[in-house]
């Protein structure tokens, strides 16, 4: 199911058959660094891994992480979507892309997407974001999204602290 659509990207639930691409995803060398390792390595951990990430998400909370999709040839970059975090009290925004889509804008593209439809759909007041201490990329993307950084924690998931930031709609 489609969610938005920005001037080069739709944002759509992932599915069952996007499995190929999430392991991928999820095996990129910026996801490891900067996310975590989730330990998927074939198809069928990658839907398992979808199951109880993205799918249950969707059921159960109306949004999550969606498939950030290109308009002009309908390829899979990456996700950025809305998702209700254990550890932060309000709800953050996440975003990752193939490497080989870094760069172009379509991160910032999505995630300005995602925060108006934060705000205009589901109408919070609110969203947070987290980074790896140093992922310098994603703190500037922040930034130009307007975020501002409210300190360093531990997020339940995650070895080690991350960078928390905040965003009033």
């Amino acid at each position: 199911m489609q969610i938005l659509s920005t001037e080069r990207l739709w944002l759509r639930e992932f599915t069952p058959l996007d499995a190929a691409f999430l392991l991928r995803l999820v095996n990129e060398p910026g996801w490891i660094r900067h996310i975590n390792d989730p330990g998927v390595r074939t198809e069928a951990q990658a839907l398992a891994w979808a199951e109880s990430r993205l799918f249950k998400s969707y059921r159960e909370q109306g949004h999550g992480f969606w498939a950030v999709q290109r308009r002009q040839d309908g390829a899979l970059l990456g996700m950025c979507g809305l998702f209700r975090r254990v550890g932060l009290p309000e709800p953050d925004i996440g975003y990752a892309l193939l490497a080989e889509h870094e760069g172009q804008g379509y991160a910032l593209e999505a995630a300005r997407g995602c925060v108006a439809h934060a705000r205009e759909v589901l109408g919070w007041r609110t969203l947070m974001a987290i980074t790896a201490l140093d992922n310098a990329r994603s703190v500037a993307l922040l930034a130009k999204l307007g975020f501002a950084e409210q300190a360093i924690q531990h997020i339940e998931g995650y070895s080690e602290p991350s960078r928390v930031f905040r965003l009033a709609l």
